[in-house]
């Protein structure tokens, strides 16, 4: 179990920032940056943590 939710991390990360997106779009919060800002760390985040943790795991 810990290790399946450790190597679903980075996918949970994406997908939060791509919940943050949406929501932004829906409240019509699209003006402000940071919101957009957060969300784009946090994709790039789980992108690089999704890269690590999956390379780890198979090595």
């Amino acid at each position: 179990m810990d290790n399946k939710v450790l190597k679903n991390s980075g996918l949970l990360l994406i997908i939060l920032g791509a919940i943050i997106l949406c929501l932004s779009y829906a409240f019509n919060w699209v003006d402000y940056n940071w919101v957009d800002g957060l969300a784009l760390l946090i994709m790039i985040g789980g992108l690089i943590v999704h890269i690590i943790v999956n390379k780890r795991i198979t090595d």
